[in-house]
Formats: C-alpha cells, sequence, structure tokens
C-alpha cells in the first residue's frame, strides 16, 4: 500500500510538472506577470523563476527518506497543485479560446481532487 501511494504520488508530481511546464511554454513569448502562490509567496512568469521554484521544491526534498520525505513531498506538492489551479482560475477569468478554457476546467478538477487526497494523507500519516 505504501509503494501505490508513493507512486501515486509520484505520477502526481509529474503530471503537475507538465501541466506548469505547458502553461509557461504556451505564456513565454508574453510579458512576464507575477503570480501569487496560494501560501502567499510571489512568483514571477519567466523560465528563470519556473526554474528556480522547482529547484527550491526539489532542494526541499534532498536528503529526507522515509516519512520526513513523504511529509516534505506532500507539503510541496499541495502547493505545486494549489499554483496549477490558480493559474487555471485566471485562464477561466481571461481567455475565451475554448481549448483553454477545458483544460483549466480540468486542471481545476484534477488536481482539487488531489489537493484533497494529499491533504487526508497528511491528516492520516502524520498528525
Amino acid at each position: 500500500m505504501k509503494n501505490a501511494n508513493m507512486l501515486y504520488g509520484a505520477v502526481g508530481f509529474l503530471v503537475g510538472v507538465v501541466i506548469t511546464c505547458g502553461f509557461y511554454l504556451y505564456n513565454r513569448s508574453s510579458d512576464a506577470t507575477v503570480h501569487e502562490m496560494s501560501e502567499g509567496s510571489m512568483i514571477q512568469n519567466t523560465s528563470t523563476d519556473m526554474e528556480t521554484e522547482m529547484q527550491g521544491m526539489m532542494a526541499g526534498l534532498a536528503g529526507k527518506t522515509g516519512d520526513a520525505f513523504d511529509k516534505e513531498f506532500l507539503a510541496e506538492m499541495i502547493v505545486h497543485h494549489q499554483g496549477a489551479v490558480d493559474m487555471a482560475h485566471a485562464v477561466l477569468a481571461t481567455s475565451k479560446r475554448p481549448e483553454l478554457l477545458k483544460l483549466a476546467n480540468d486542471i481545476i478538477a484534477a488536481q482539487t481532487k488531489e489537493i484533497g487526497m494529499m491533504q487526508e494523507w497528511q491528516k492520516a500519516w502524520f498528525k
């Protein structure tokens, strides 16, 4: 069961990375914008800042094993997924392209569900 949970977490992480990279690639020709993450930090939408953000998430996992790794992974992934949900809400408020609106709704539905799942795991495993 623990291996299955780690697999689900890894898949969720990879989906989040792909979605974040997709949004970056789509928007790379536009002017850089500032985005407020759910925990209050501000990031600017440039390749350097996105890379720095990802490096920071990965650095938080460095050297951790067992429960310490799992706990940090979940915390980072919840923030990461919330960032994608926040970006998707911006798409709904701004874009008129049906493809992006569908993508945004799909992201909100999937990643909100995953955030809830990860929060439940946090409660169950790390009271």
